[in-house]
């Protein structure tokens, strides 16, 4: 079997001895709550949003104020909003990252300014951060690649420096921390992620932590059409729509499964922890293998992707998937995306790294031996 070109990997059938590069989890007691939530008044945004929001900021954001959304690409948008972002400004983000990052940046009219990754994070590199800064600078936007958090003390003194709010991306890092302090809590904005496959699913749906308590009833607006939906369902016609919004809420029927997965996500990390490191104890010192995003002395990990830096990938992808292993790139660089304009010149780190890393599977539906019988295919060795 040959593997075609990146885009075009296919998926192999799980019917087979498969082991998929990611599988949605599904809390036990995510069924029953979304039946309860059916039977109920509420299936739309009703009292279970309100209360899942609560139990979520108090575990990952330190209780600071939130909305939860339709998705994680729905929070950046409110969040760029709302840190007032306009037409003609620019906002230096990572070009490695899934568009979602960048995307709600050409809803307003606002240019993405690509910086370079790190070399053995791929997260954002600080310093190219710093050279990026112009006049027409609004945001900075960093994203904690696979679950590891970015440089946070730097980037802090680069936005109290010039004055710019940073915007957390951690749609990979539900439950990472920084120098203790948990990803969520830490910047003027965070966005999570409960897409299909993230740590906590809601089906689809997202989380914007906003540490500036007054935005928050401006964010409730723009989350439904601008509308005050206290005053509405008071019955009172008088408030008027000043905001432009959109129909970005949460449901109840996903709320229900985010309940449900807050009551695990403890064991939850930690089996993704285990895997982690079982892959991390297999995969050292070998030729060719570089283990990327390791966590490290600053950090809590939050165990999302397990990422290899190798030669000869797309034979190392060729063995793995016909031992029916599903490997991929997950994120591309944004900058080939036509959307985005053209290729930039000045990321060679992302040059050098573009055809060398793949993502290997990490999920709860995973073993310990699932890891090792990954782990000795690639001992086995490939063609570069």
């Amino acid at each position: 079997m040959s593997i075609p070109e990146q885009n075009e990997i296919p998926i192999l059938d799980l019917s087979e001895n498969i082991i998929p590069l990611f599988m949605p989890h599904m809390p036990k007691n995510a069924k029953k709550y979304v039946t309860d939530t059916l039977d109920s008044r509420w299936i739309g945004q009703g009292p279970k949003v309100d209360e899942f929001e609560r139990r979520f900021s108090e575990r990952f954001c330190g209780g600071l104020p939130g909305i939860s959304v339709g998705s994680g690409t729905d929070a950046l948008h409110l969040a760029y909003l709302l840190a007032g972002v306009e037409a003609g400004d620019e906002v230096i983000t990572p070009v490695f990252t899934c568009t979602a990052t960048n995307i709600p940046l050409l809803y307003i009219g606002a240019t993405p300014v690509f910086a370079d990754v790190e070399p053995n994070t791929l997260n954002i590199d600080t310093e190219h951060v710093r050279r990026l800064i112009t006049k027409k600078t609004k945001a900075i936007v960093c994203v904690h690649y696979g679950g590891l958090p970015c440089r946070m003390d730097e980037l802090h003194r680069i936005g109290q420096e010039f004055n710019i709010p940073i915007i957390e991306d951690a749609a990979h890092a539900v439950g990472a921390k920084f120098n203790g302090d948990s990803i969520g809590s830490i910047s003027d904005f965070t966005m999570f992620s409960f897409q299909a496959i993230k740590h906590i699913t809601t089906g689809d749906g997202g989380f914007l932590a906003i540490k500036n308590a007054d935005l928050l009833e401006k964010a409730k607006r723009l989350r439904w059409f601008g509308i005050d939906r206290t005053k509405k369902q008071m019955g009172i016609w008088e408030n008027d729509i000043v905001d432009i919004g959109y129909k970005y809420q949460l449901t109840d029927i996903g709320a229900a499964m985010g309940l449900a997965a807050l009551e695990e996500i403890d064991e939850t990390l930690a089996l993704r922890k285990r895997l982690f490191d079982r892959y991390v104890e297999g995969l050292q010192n070998i030729d060719n293998v570089k283990i990327l995003s390791l966590p490290n002395s600053e950090t809590e990990h939050a165990y999302w992707l397990f990422t290899i830096e190798v030669e000869g990938r797309r034979n190392l992808q060729q063995k793995l998937m016909s031992n029916g292993i599903e490997s991929n790139q997950v994120h591309y660089r944004n900058d080939r995306y036509s959307i985005f304009g053209q290729r930039r010149a000045d990321l060679p780190e992302m040059d050098r790294i573009e055809d060398r890393y793949v993502v290997l599977p990490l999920h709860t539906r995973m073993s310990l031996d699932d890891v090792d019988r990954i782990v000795n295919v690639i001992r086995d060795g490939w063609s570069l």
